[in-house]
Order: C-alpha cells, then sequence, then structure tokens
C-alpha cells in the first residue's frame, strides 16, 4: 500500500476550494443588492472596501486586481448609486486594492516555494524508507507506516523487507527520539540492514552489523544526537524452509496469527542496539516453523504504547483475531481501530508489517487505509 501523504492545505501550498475562490464573488453581488435595498443614508459600500485583500487568499495578482478594480469602479462613480467615496477615502481604498494585488503576488510565489520544496522532502523521505512490495521472494508483505510529526513521511520508526542469497530478511525498529531528529539514524540503521542482507550469512551477525553501525555514528563528532539508540527485531524466511529466524534487539517479538488463534513466539530479549552491551553476537535467534496461512505481525511501541481517554494501553494480541477477517487487510484494519480506540490516533509513530508465506491467498491489496490507490508497501 502507498504511504499516505497529507494534504499540504489551501494555506500550505495546494490549490484553494471553490468556496474561496467564490466567497470574493458571491460578497461583491450581496453588498451591492444590500445597499440598493437600504435607505440612503445608510452606506454599506464601503464594506465593497474587504473583498480585494480576500480576494489575495484565493486569486493571483491578476485575479485580485479586477476586483480590486471592481471594487474602485463602484465607489468611485456616484452614478451607481453605491457608494460616494471621495479624495481621501477613495485614495485609502486604492491603496488598499494596490497592497492586495502585491499580497497575492507574495503568496503565489511562496505557494510555489512551497510546492517545490515538499515535492523535494518528500522525494528524499520516501529515498530513505521506500514502500514495501506486495512480495519479495517467497513472503508476501504488508505495511502501513503513519508519522507523527504532521507533513512528514519518516519518523522514528522502520521496517524493511529484502531477498538476499541467505533468504528473504524483514526487520522492524524504533528509534529513540521523535519526527525529523531520528531520520538520520532510521537512514544508517536501514543502510547497514540492506547490506546485511547481502553479506551476512548469519542473522545475529545482521543484528551485530545494526549494533555497530550505531556505535560508531554514536562515536562520530559530527552526529547531533549521539544518544540516539533503536530497538528491532529481525525476521529471517530460509530458501526451502518453512521455518522463521527470530532475532530480538531490545523489542517485542512478532504476533504470530494461525487460522483465529494468536500467540507470541518466545524470543529471548537481546539489549537495543547502540548502547553497547550486545558485543559480538547481539541476540540468540529463535526458530519456528511457519505454515501457508500463517501471518506474522510486527509493530512498533505506537501501537501498543497508545491510550483511550481512560487511560488504557490498546490491546493488539486481543484485537488481532477480530481484525484479521476484515476485507481491507489485517495492517490497515489495525490502524483503523487503532484510530477509533484513541480517539484520532496515537501521538507516536506507528509501524506494522505483516509477513507470511506466499503460498496464502491473496489479500492485504494495495491501496491507503483512507481510500488511496498504491502498490504494496506502506505508509
Amino acid at each position: 500500500m502507498r504511504r499516505r501523504r497529507e494534504d499540504p492545505g489551501w494555506l500550505g501550498g495546494a490549490p484553494p476550494p471553490r468556496w474561496a475562490r467564490l466567497a470574493p464573488a458571491v460578497a461583491l453581488v450581496v453588498l451591492v443588492c444590500a445597499q440598493r435595498a437600504t435607505p440612503g443614508d445608510i452606506e454599506l459600500g464601503y464594506f465593497l472596501a474587504g473583498l480585494p485583500p480576500v480576494a489575495a487568499f484565493a486569486y493571483g495578482a491578476a485575479g485580485t486586481a479586477v476586483f480590486a478594480g471592481i471594487v474602485l469602479v463602484i465607489l468611485g462613480l456616484p452614478q451607481l448609486g453605491i457608494a460616494h467615496a471621495r479624495g481621501s477615502d477613495l485614495a485609502t481604498v486604492a491603496a488598499i486594492c494596490l497592497l492586495s494585488v502585491v499580497v497575492a503576488w507574495v503568496r503565489k510565489q511562496r505557494d510555489a516555494q512551497l510546492v517545490s520544496v515538499r515535492t523535494v522532502s518528500e522525494a528524499a523521505q520516501l529515498a530513505v524508507l521506500p514502500p514495501v512490495p506486495e512480495r519479495v521472494g517467497a513472503v508476501r508483505c504488508a505495511g502501513l507506516y503513519r508519522a507523527a510529526q504532521r507533513g512528514t513521511l519518516v519518523g522514528d520508526d522502520l521496517y524493511d523487507v529484502r531477498v538476499g542469497p541467505f533468504g528473504v530478511r524483514a526487520v522492524v525498529g524504533d528509534v529513540q527520539g521523535h519526527g525529523l531528529a531520528a531520520v538520520g539514524t532510521v537512514a544508517s540503521l536501514l543502510g547497514a540492514f540492506r547490506e546485511g542482507v547481502l553479506d551476512d550469512a548469519e542473522l545475529t551477525a545482521v543484528a551485530a552489523r545494526l549494533d555497530r553501525r550505531l556505535l560508531a555514528d554514536a562515536a562520530a563528532e559530527s552526529v547531533a544526537h549521539a544518544e540516539l539508540f533503536a530497538t528491532a527485531v529481525l525476521l529471517e524466511f530460509p530458501p526451502g524452509l518453512d521455518v522463521v529466524r527470530i532475532v530480538s534487539c531490545g523489542h517485542p517479538p512478532p504476533l504470530l496469527l494461525r487460522n483465529s488463534a494468536v500467540s507470541e513466539p518466545e524470543v529471548d530479549p537481546g539489549p537495543p542496539l547502540g548502547l553497547g552491551l550486545a558485543g559480538p553476537t547481539p541476540a540468540t535467534p529463535a526458530e519456528f516453523p511457519v505454515r501457508p496461512g500463517d501471518r506474522l505481525l510486527l509493530y512498533t511501541d505506537g501501537v501498543t504504547e497508545a491510550r483511550d481517554r481512560a487511560g488504557h494501553f490498546y490491546p493488539l494480541a486481543a484485537r488481532v483475531p477480530v481484525l484479521a477477517t476484515d476485507p481491507a487487510g489485517l495492517a490497515r484494519a489495525v490502524w483503523r481501530d487503532l484510530q477509533t480506540f484513541s480517539g484520532g490516533g496515537p501521538r507516536d509513530d506507528v509501524a506494522l508489517l505483516v509477513l507470511s508465506l506466499d503460498e496464502e491467498p491473496d489479500e492485504e491489496p494495495g491501496g491507503d487505509p483512507d481510500g488511496e490507490p498504491g502498490g504494496g508497501g506502506a505508509r
């Protein structure tokens, strides 16, 4: 599924809504009709001076100039019977109109710059954390990512699924910190993971590589947040074997959904990455058989630490059997249920990754949980 891209909003560079473009014209007609219908000693025409500033928020310089010209004509021609502006009053309205045209021009330039910056920012963030495809090797994938910081596609959570000479490997992690400050650490971990998928024969060696990467980054003088560490869980589907190997580095293990039963595999919890506590082998891998139809749900603490209004944590394991039959797919069903439970969505980043062997019937089709079509990755 494609990651959600937040609407930048009308004042953030997006085209103005239709009502905003119609509002100045409607107000112009209403004021003119109201002035015609009122006694001559009641002056409403001067309210027309407020229309060019309003138009500046919805139109460019040319459109605002048209409204400004109409207002000046109505106020400056007493024959029309709308207003009787003279001398300094008309000059004041003319100055307002001129400033409105300048504001409209500046706004259009700013909007164009915001669109350009946003496009470059989204491209850079998608390069760090690209969408997960629907299938990687013999494993089907469905992911969902929601960053807590508004307007961003990448936060402090990470996930990836890659195929290499030693099978299909996946990682889900959570970097200490929030928002853009942790994106550099996310990029480092993902880069090290992708190298390990190709080079390291053992899953523990991949975890050790991630740990060394964070320790090296923390020791570098150029790193602004050297105190950052991360938790992660790594999975491996060896080629030709119906088993999964799991290594936990301070991160909760995945949930195994088999038929309607949910269980949590027993995995030795290793220390988090980047603290220098792991040594050459950060954790002991656990190995479990998997069957066609089994689904493994990996998640970050943004899911399990979400609270409702009463302060209760989200019961993920209890909700998964109910949500597993949702035709929209497990990841999207969990997200929507989480939004309802927490009253609009959690305040932390959320990452969900559903993995299953290729023999499983097709499900989790592409598409944003909010209705946006897309491929197999998420955000």
